[in-house]
């Protein structure tokens, strides 16, 4: 029998039940709070008072983030993060070792430290378990720990071994939870760009259906007015504008670009109101080698409504060239495409004081004509505001 067979059988496991807690782990990235399920398994199968995973230690003005399994109280952990992590004996520990407290500064120095005497017996803990994980960045560990309480028997070598075991499947299940948190961040940070930046965008998948659609996207399609939403897929109003819009899809659901060259990739759609025409861009979204395995976006289509106005951009162009509050409103104005009277009478103030904020508006961005004001205003960061 091998080494990790006899493991699981003085641990009452048998391997099906070790394959079902290795799941938890790696079911763990997607729960919420991570690895819930996986820490309270562990802890009533081994028959642990408490499973704790710190994904980072606690530091002077800084709280350690963990999840734990058990009857944790939140002055607990308060505590802990505001006085006794410093005296924490598992500190900067061998990484993927395990180590037992008691074993590890021995029965009477443990049983007589400030840690234990002040945090541990309090709550009616015997003895702490754990190990470092391995750093997901430079500077950052992240450990599981586990504990028994003073009626409970003590740690033993199959306790560690098996403890041992888990370990690099909690490891990676970690890194792969800290790649897949900073990929989300990127994208909501880009999601966010687009919507400040008035973009549309659908995506749709290896079948042409739809799988997202943002904030901008859902006005223009709501207001049914050249384009909307009908059983499930984008339809434009005019026929021949459909039959454009259908071949630039079906060309980047097949990865390749219209053969007709006058489509490329954009399309007008006309809308019946006489509004301006709204633009539509379609694009094969870019993926991995081995991308096509999963359900993915395929397939991302941009809608610009040259109608929508600028919002909110007076306090950055103020910033960025030292208008003043008027000034700035009047550049939002003139940016959005008003004329200099049009804005005068929007901002209710009269020609003359328009024309007088123009000036020093001129001369404070460095422009000399309306027109470079406008492109200076598109063109700066304000739309990402």
């Amino acid at each position: 029998m091998s080494r990790s067979s006899s493991e699981l059988q003085t641990r009452h496991l048998s391997l099906e039940e070790f394959s079902e807690l290795v799941a938890t782990v790696y079911q763990g990235p997607l729960e919420s709070p991570p690895w819930k399920s996986f820490l309270e398994a562990l802890r009533l199968q081994l028959g642990f008072s408490y499973a704790t995973l710190i994904l980072r230690r606690a530091a002077p003005a800084r709280p350690s983030i963990s999840i734990n399994a058990g009857p944790t109280s939140t002055e607990a952990i308060e505590l802990y993060d505001n006085h006794f992590y410093a005296l924490d004996p598992f500190m900067n520990m061998p990484r993927g070792k395990v180590f037992v407290a008691s074993e590890l500064l021995g029965e009477r120095s443990w049983f007589g430290s400030e840690f234990f005497r002040g945090f541990l017996e309090p709550i009616h803990l015997r003895d702490v378990m754990g190990a470092d994980l391995g750093p997901l960045h430079d500077g950052d560990d992240c450990s599981l720990r586990v504990t028994r309480a003073d009626a409970e028997p003590p740690f033993t070598e199959e306790d560690k071994a098996f403890l041992g075991l888990l370990l690099p499947h909690v490891q990676q299940a970690v890194l792969l939870c800290s790649q897949m948190d900073q990929i989300e961040i990127e994208r909501r940070l880009l999601a966010g760009t687009v919507d400040r930046m008035q973009l549309g965008t659908v995506t749709l998948d290896e079948t042409g259906a739809i799988l997202s659609i943002n904030l901008e996207a859902k006005a223009i399609l709501d207001e049914r007015d050249g384009i909307q939403l009908s059983g499930g897929v984008l339809r434009a109003h005019y026929p021949e504008e459909q039959a454009q819009l259908n071949g630039l899809v079906q060309a980047a659901l097949g990865g390749k670009e219209p053969k007709t060259p006058k489509l490329v990739e954009t399309v007008s759609i006309t809308r019946p109101s006489g509004r301006n025409k709204l633009s539509v861009l379609v694009r094969p979204v870019p993926a991995g080698e081995w991308s096509d395995a999963w359900h993915r976006p395929k397939v991302a289509i941009f809608l610009r409504d040259p109608d929508r106005k600028a919002q909110g951009t007076g306090d950055v162009l103020r910033q960025l060239f030292g208008l003043t509050r008027a000034e700035a409103a009047l550049a939002v104005q003139l940016a959005n495409g008003l004329t200099l009277d049009e804005a005068a009478e929007s901002l209710d103030i009269r020609r003359n004081t328009a024309r007088a904020q123009l000036r020093s508006i001129f001369s404070k961005m460095g422009v000399t004509r309306q027109t470079e004001l406008v492109r200076l205003v598109l063109n700066s960061i304000v739309q990402l505001v």
